[in-house]
């Protein structure tokens, strides 16, 4: 729902690619152990926010299999707290939108203070 990705390697191990924060790390050593990990209530909670899908779905955000939930001030940044705008957008935008920010703030001190200018 929030556009996390989860990719496989040649010799099977599957990490996960955490858009939001642009950080991918290795989950498991297989397809197999993945999947029965994505069983269990931490791992549900840990890599898809089960209770933050219902939050956002009791508010009518639903999106399709190409879209996702995406917010107004990405979560990147400590401002965007639990009052921030979220809306539904096309997956592909948010995921190339996510990826150039983290490009960008990967060069930046963590804790550095930065202002998000959009530019059409």
């Amino acid at each position: 729902m929030f556009a996390d990705l989860f990719l496989s390697d040649s010799a099977g191990k599957i990490f996960r690619l955490n858009v939001a924060a642009g950080k991918l790390t290795e989950v498991s050593e297989s397809e197999t152990q993945f999947r029965q990990m994505a069983e269990t209530l931490e791992k549900r909670e840990e890599w898809f926010a089960e209770a933050d899908e219902r939050t956002a779905s009791a508010r009518g955000l639903n999106p399709s299999a190409d879209q996702c939930v995406g917010f107004a001030v990405p979560l990147a940044f400590a401002e965007s707290g639990s009052k921030n705008e979220s809306f539904i957008v096309d997956i592909y935008q948010q995921v190339g939108f996510l990826g150039d920010l983290h490009r960008q703030l990967s060069t930046v001190p963590e804790g550095t203070k930065v202002r998000l200018k959009v530019v059409p």
